[in-house]
């Protein structure tokens, strides 16, 4: 019995993501959050240019590190969805202390 061979590439699972590493809602998703920050930093702190670049590196790269990688693999809109259904959702459970046999 003979089978057929298939060759799976390495890169498989690349599709849809940005170097490999990034998918791409991600990426939009850190843009959208990152840029008016940067925004904000840049024209409204009252310092010299390099304390304010200082400031706002210190600010961008770990919220943009965030929202880059995500919260257990999700995309933070995503995430954020899923939390509040399950908010809206969950019931309270008491104990009565009763055992139905």
């Amino acid at each position: 019995m003979e089978y057929e061979v298939y060759h799976i590439p390495s890169n498989y699972t690349n599709a849809g993501r940005i170097m490999g590493l990034f998918e791409i809602r991600n990426v939009v998703e850190t843009a959208l959050i990152v840029l008016p920050v940067l925004a904000l930093c840049l024209y409204l702190l009252p310092l010299t240019i390099t304390p304010k670049i200082i400031i706002t590196l210190t600010v961008i790269v770990p919220l943009g590190g965030f929202s880059l990688i995500g919260i257990n693999d999700d995309s933070l809109t995503r995430w954020l969805t899923s939390w509040w259904r399950w908010r809206k959702s969950r019931r309270t459970m008491a104990y009565r202390g009763e055992v139905i046999a």
